[in-house]
């Protein structure tokens, strides 16, 4: 039987798949550490933030319905004008 050569790209990989176990770790270790730095919001923070997205949403509502009705009257003119000719 011929003994085959190990090519550099079958070498890569294998070297590869050896050093997961080891990455993986790593990957969690990394992961630990970042989560120890996570901080829970207070109540008054959660409740600030709340308020400002309310309005907001209140504010680009009302922003998209005068511009809905802006764009419907303009359309509804040019079907008008079009349909009378």
């Amino acid at each position: 039987m011929a003994k085959t050569a190990v090519v550099p790209a079958q070498a890569g990989f294998i070297e590869q798949v050896k050093s997961l176990p080891e990455r993986i770790k790593s990957f969690y270790g990394e992961v630990r550490n970042e989560m120890r730095k996570v901080t829970t919001p207070t109540r008054k923070e959660v409740q600030a933030t709340t308020v400002v997205v309310i309005i907001c949403v209140f504010i680009f509502g009302l922003y998209f319905w005068v511009v809905d009705g802006v764009i419907g009257k303009a359309l509804d003119s040019i079907f008008k004008y079009f349909s009378t000719r």
